[in-house]
């Protein structure tokens, strides 16, 4: 092991960085499909929000 191994990570954002250079096993969807559902889901609360109110 070299001296750049044993080195502290970085104060940046707590911890952030490291967050996302992790690679975590799961689900993975892409951020376009969850914003997309997440639209469709307000649009369609709404519809039935207005149709059976």
């Amino acid at each position: 092991m070299s001296k750049k191994d044993n080195a502290p990570m970085p104060a940046s954002s707590a911890g952030l960085l490291t967050f996302f250079n992790e690679e975590t096993q799961g689900v993975k969807i892409r951020p376009e499909i969850v914003l997309i559902g997440s639209i469709a889901l307000i649009a369609v609360s709404i519809v039935l929000n207005a149709f059976f109110a």
